[in-house]
């Protein structure tokens, strides 16, 4: 058999083809600043660039983070004190914001207004004077208040005119204006969510993670007792745990024991859906390894396992804050929650129990409005959450 090169003489060292510079992986497989910048990102990049993407969970998020900043500033938001009364306007409707008066450029101004009372209904008629212009003020000086209780203040992001009346969501039976009180309860209803949301998930991670690692003797009491309180109707349960709570207790601590009963209300769900997790991912080779290199349970179940589901932990966690605002504000609206001077979103409903009161004075249910919105944006946000926790698929 013939070859094109003649064999290497014996014991004649053979030709060596291989390069012994430094291997250098760019030179192999050369990729572009697009691809370099797509394969070297962190986790978080990639869940940030997918989140992105999902633009109603971004505004959602957006949202929320607004009237979470808002609540920290709500004494400067609010046009009125959260006490201030308004003896002369009761009842009165909200007014519109003008920019222009008779054709020419004023700013953002407000017409005045005068009350007649009608003898037949005694009802209160608000007419616009089309003559009294009021035009706002801003970053102005009002009703005197304590940020946060600690600190003196009297500046407000706007104002009412100089003797002038500024009710943008109308005044209350007590002549309070409705869209201050709404910024203030705002600080209540939005903070309870989180609040609850942190118990109940210390709670159903600790108990759902050690019944679903471990199981045995422990996952069989942990599953009786949650089949005991899920089998419980949530309002006779309501009633029972808002009667426990003493009516001497101060406003603050009335207000972490609801935070207490919703997070021992929305807590058997979560551990539920950890044990099954990890039931499933403790069978896994990586936990075995974790376990012969001496791992112990709360490092295997915190490091490793639940990562594991954080998709699933987020959309539960933004799917129970807006669960937990709802259920203050059924509890407030019907009398078993919150209660005065502590003011917040269910409160400022029971305003509107009555029919009439409905049928009259409709603008009493616009704390409605913010409930809606921000539940919506939480579901949005859950929604874009969890599909930027999994930003590989």
């Amino acid at each position: 058999m013939k070859t094109d090169s003649p064999l290497p003489a014996p014991g004649a060292p053979l030709e060596h083809y291989v390069s012994s510079a430094p291997f250098d992986l760019q030179s192999v497989e050369a990729m572009t600043a697009e691809q370099s910048k797509v394969f070297q990102a962190s986790q978080l990049r990639l869940m940030w660039w997918k989140f992105r993407m999902h633009r109603l969970a971004l505004v959602s998020g957006i949202f929320l983070i607004v009237l979470y900043f808002g609540i920290l500033i709500c004494e400067f938001l609010a046009p009125y004190n959260l006490h201030t009364r308004n003896m002369d306007y009761i009842y009165s409707p909200p007014q519109q914001v003008h920019l222009f008066h008779n054709g020419e450029f004023v700013g953002p101004f407000v017409y005045g207004r005068q009350m007649t009372l009608d003898m037949d209904t005694l009802k209160r008629n608000y007419i616009d004077d089309q003559g009294d212009v009021q035009r706002l003020r801003f970053f102005c000086k009002g009703d005197s208040y304590r940020f946060w209780g600690m600190i003196e203040g009297d500046r407000h992001f706007v104002c009412a005119a100089e003797n002038g009346q500024l009710f943008l969501a109308g005044t209350d039976r007590l002549g309070r204006d409705v869209l201050s009180r709404m910024i203030y309860g705002a600080r209540i209803s939005l903070t309870i969510g989180l609040v609850g949301i942190s118990f109940s998930f210390l709670l159903g991670i600790v108990i759902g993670g050690l019944a679903g690692y471990h199981g045995g003797i422990f996952d069989l009491i942990v599953q009786r007792i949650i089949e005991v309180l899920q089998s419980i109707p949530s309002i006779p349960l309501w009633l029972a745990l808002a009667a426990i709570m003493p009516i001497t207790w101060s406003p603050i601590l009335i207000y972490f024991g609801i935070t207490v009963i919703l997070g021992v209300l929305d807590w058997t769900g979560l551990a539920r859906a950890v044990r099954s997790k990890l039931l499933a991912l403790r069978e896994e080779d990586y936990v075995l390894a974790a376990q012969l290199m001496g791992a112990g349970s709360s490092r295997i179940i915190g490091r490793h396992l639940i990562p594991g589901f954080m998709s699933h932990l987020i959309a539960t966690a933004t799917l129970s804050i807006p669960g937990m605002i709802l259920g203050e504000t059924a509890l407030s609206f019907l009398g078993l929650g919150l209660r005065a001077p502590i003011t917040s979103w269910g409160i400022l409903l029971t305003e509107a129990r009555s029919v009439s009161v409905i049928a009259f004075y409709p603008w009493l249910l616009l704390p409605m409005l913010p409930v809606i919105l921000v539940i919506m944006a939480f579901n949005f946000l859950g929604d874009g959450l969890r599909d930027a926790a999994d930003p590989y698929k």
